[in-house]
């Protein structure tokens, strides 16, 4: 996929993947704006982390309308930036609602996310990062970052679950699935330039780079 044929793209993929570190990375190898998700902004994640049933629906709210806004402000954005680069896509925020909410609050989520999620963009492209629970919970803990210290193995397990489901399934944007196990790319410049290269030969459908068969 050519710089000339993107505007809009997605890095994602389960928590301590890398997905942000790349996303910032991709956006100043293309000369474009980085569209992150501030989940230190978030009121109620520390709370979740701790007590996960009964901080779950002001969570995944919290999230929805930052999410919500960040797209807003991607379709109002400036015509001539060439590119943007988010660390997440909105339907990723549906995911996390099924995965933590029970039905009634679910019921409640789902009237308030049609509401915000009629004109969401499509991507040109989503790069989805893959890597082992094990290699996960060793980014988590390795990256310090103070509430994250709560999250359990099985929750993650059950979250990398949820978006191997989910991207096994998508076809509304261009996918390239990335497997991170042994390959740093926001650290490594041989890796990283690998990916960047694997981007450019990006066209429609899907496609896979896995670095340990080359």
């Amino acid at each position: 996929m050519s710089e000339a044929q993107s505007r809009y793209l997605v890095v994602e993929g389960p928590i301590g993947v890398g997905k942000t570190s790349l996303a910032q990375r991709l956006a100043e190898t293309f000369d474009g704006e980085p569209l992150l998700e501030r989940a230190e902004e978030n009121p109620f994640l520390e709370r979740f982390y701790r007590d996960p049933k009964n901080a779950a629906l002001p969570t995944q709210l919290s999230f929805l309308f930052q999410r919500a806004r960040q797209m807003q402000r991607l379709r109002q954005g400036d015509i001539f930036t060439p590119l943007r680069i988010a660390d997440f896509m909105l339907e990723k925020d549906r995911l996390f609602a099924q995965l933590n909410l029970d039905d009634d609050e679910f019921s409640l989520y789902e009237q308030v996310y049609q509401h915000l999620t009629l004109d969401a963009l499509l991507p040109d492209l989503v790069i989805y990062l893959q890597a082992p629970v094990e290699v996960l919970m060793q980014r988590v803990v390795r990256r310090g970052v103070g509430y994250e210290q709560f999250i359990q193995r099985d929750y993650l397990d059950r979250v990398a679950s949820a978006y191997a489901y989910f991207f096994h399934h998508y076809s509304r944007s261009p996918l390239l699935i990335v497997n991170t196990a042994d390959i740093n790319p926001v650290d490594s410049e041989e890796d990283y330039g690998l990916l960047v290269k694997e981007i450019s030969r990006v066209g429609s459908g899907r496609h896979y780079f896995n670095p340990t068969t080359r």
